[in-house]
C-alpha cells in the first residue's frame, strides 16, 4: 500500500523550526499502515527536514550551530546572481538534507523518546510551506 498526504503551514524564515511529529502520526495513522516507511520531504532548496530533542535549549543549540558554521551574514555567491540575499539558506537546506524516511513500526513511527520530526525554514522571510509525506507498507 502506498499512501501520500501533504502538510501546509506558514512560516517565519531565518531557521525558524517546527515540530511536525504529531502531524505526521497522524497522517499514519489515516494511512492504516502498520509496517513500513515514512518518507517526509519537502520540495524547496531553502529549508530542511531532520530530527532532535524538540525542546528550547536544543532548539537555539542547532541555530547558533548553524550561524556559526553557515553565517548570515558572510558573502555567497549565489546573491550575486539573484540578489535574494538567502545564499546562506540553501548551504544550510544542503546540510541537513530536504527528506528523511523514518521506519513504522505497528502503527508508529519508530523514534527514540526523545526525537521528534522537525521542519526548519532557513528562508529569508516568511513562506507558505508544503511538505510531502508519503508511507509505504502494510
Amino acid at each position: 500500500m502506498i499512501y501520500s498526504e501533504y502538510l501546509n503551514f506558514e512560516t517565519k524564515g531565518f531557521s525558524d523550526i517546527v515540530d511536525i511529529t504529531d502531524s505526521i502520526k497522524k497522517i499514519i495513522e489515516r494511512s492504516d499502515v502498520k509496517n513500513g516507511l515514512a518518507t517526509v520531504a519537502v520540495p524547496s532548496s531553502t529549508s530542511a527536514i531532520t530530527t532532535l530533542e524538540f525542546e528550547p535549549g536544543l532548539v537555539a543549540d542547532i541555530k547558533k550551530a548553524l550561524e556559526v558554521i553557515v553565517p548570515e551574514k558572510s558573502y555567497y555567491a549565489h546573491d550575486e546572481r539573484w540578489h535574494d540575499g538567502n545564499g546562506f539558506s540553501h548551504i544550510r537546506s544542503s546540510l541537513l538534507g530536504t527528506s528523511k524516511t523514518i521506519p513504522v513500526v505497528s502503527g508508529s513511527l519508530f523514534l527514540g523518546v526523545w526525537q521528534q520530526i522537525i521542519f526548519a525554514d532557513f528562508d529569508n522571510r516568511p513562506r507558505s510551506r508544503k511538505v510531502f509525506v508519503q508511507i509505504i507498507g502494510e
